[in-house]
């Protein structure tokens, strides 16, 4: 059970990373206020782990305007959905050697 462990990604650990990576797994991009109600976060919170995610290449951000007004959205990169289906799979894999 060891092994199963190691495989798990340390940038999902945070409950709110998570939502993140399930949120952007099933949209192709997602404005950040809009990311803000799904999660039930402040700016600074999302920001800051918006930011982890990015730098570890996990999420691709997009800042334009629309009309007059900023407007910034968020895709996952083929990198973050590679290194989350991994970690899905080790916790699928470590619930199924716990039954």
């Amino acid at each position: 059970m060891k092994g199963i462990i190691h495989q798990l990604d340390k940038a999902f650990e945070s409950r709110i990373r998570l939502g993140i990576m399930s949120v952007l797994m099933v949209n192709e991009w997602v404005e950040f206020n809009e990311l803000k109600q799904l999660l039930d976060v402040t700016d600074g919170n999302l920001a800051s782990h918006i930011s982890a995610l990015e730098k570890k290449g996990f999420v691709e951000v997009r800042k334009r305007f629309v009309g007059k007004k900023p407007n910034t959205s968020f895709r996952i990169s083929q990198e973050g959905r590679t290194a989350f289906e991994h970690h899905i799979a080790a916790l699928e894999n470590l619930l199924k050697q716990q039954g």
